[in-house]
């Protein structure tokens, strides 16, 4: 068995766009090259599966929240977090693997989600009504 594999579940609370944020996130997710994995396990639950030497829990919340993404943050999750970070962040270290993902880890880890959007310019309004000065 691989080491190097993790499973985490991810947990969703609060306002969002989509009522289940699960199914969403489960789909881009599993559109990335860097989860091997992805399975709802609720409603509001996404059990991951990743190589750790590619990718870290947290790079890969990091990377949901970029997007919009609500995750839950109750103490009990809060705890579970820092226990994951504080983990891999001994592996990987132990590893000699050295984190790629500096503030872009969205772009890193969604890249094909992130080819398929216009970037540039979101404003819906005509050009002649956002250059009038």
């Amino acid at each position: 068995m691989d080491t190097t594999v993790c499973a985490r579940e991810l947990a969703f609370r609060g306002p969002h766009r989509e009522a289940d944020q699960a199914p969403a996130a489960a789909l881009l997710l599993s559109n990335s090259p860097v989860v091997q994995e992805v399975a709802v396990t609720g409603p509001n639950r996404v059990l991951v599966r990743y190589d750790l030497r590619e990718v870290t829990f947290a790079e890969i919340e990091s990377a949901l929240e970029e997007l919009g993404f609500h995750l839950d943050n109750s103490v009990l999750t809060r705890l579970r977090r820092a226990y994951y970070e504080y983990c891999e962040d001994t592996r990987r270290a132990n590893l000699k693997v050295r984190s790629n993902c500096f503030g872009h880890c969205a772009r890193r880890i969604f890249v094909r989600e992130y080819q398929k959007h216009e970037h540039g310019c979101r404003d819906q309004r005509p050009e002649h009504w956002r250059a009038y000065w």
